[in-house]
């Protein structure tokens, strides 16, 4: 699809998946002719947390609610900021190695300061709402399923997912 021309109504682009993410593709997604600006975010697996020692990450979702919840983010996003053509989220699921990506989003906007304040709004409430956990896998110590510390849903808003889920 080519979103160079202004063809088309605004997209809202989700996709979960366990294949390696694609700056390229999301970018490429939210191009539009009548806008200046695509602000991207991209989510990488960093080597440690704590001061432990990760060598990868393990992503679940409950993927029907986490669509449904990526859907209710881009509805307020477009509420807040009307001006916003094209939203495209894409997070990684399964195993995602150090250095590679596990959520990018792309937004695009006539202007920048749009595209640049609904990306940061987007990542924030997507790791406070959407139903997607995370494994870290360390060098030395037992995995450790880890919730989003933003996560609305514990009750606490921090802390670590049992191990049996």
């Amino acid at each position: 699809m080519d979103m160079a021309k202004d063809g088309g109504g605004p997209l809202d682009l989700i996709k979960l998946t366990t294949d390696k993410l694609s700056t390229d593709t999301v970018s490429d997604s939210v191009k539009c002719s009548s806008c200046g600006a695509i602000s991207l975010f991209i989510g990488t697996t960093r080597d440690n947390f704590e001061g432990k020692r990760v060598v990868q990450l393990e992503y679940e979702a409950y993927v029907p609610m986490a669509e449904s919840e990526l859907k209710k983010i881009c509805t307020e996003i477009r509420a807040r900021w009307p001006s916003i053509r094209h939203i495209c989220i894409h997070h990684r699921l399964g195993v995602v190695p150090i250095t590679e990506a596990s959520v990018i989003i792309g937004i695009s906007s006539p202007h920048r300061s749009d595209s640049l304040e609904a990306v940061k709004y987007c990542i924030d409430t997507l790791k406070a709402t959407v139903p997607i956990w995370k494994k870290e896998i360390y060098e030395s110590e037992e995995p450790c399923w880890k919730e989003n510390k933003e996560c609305l849903w514990t009750g606490s808003g921090a802390g670590a997912k049992h191990a049996d889920l």
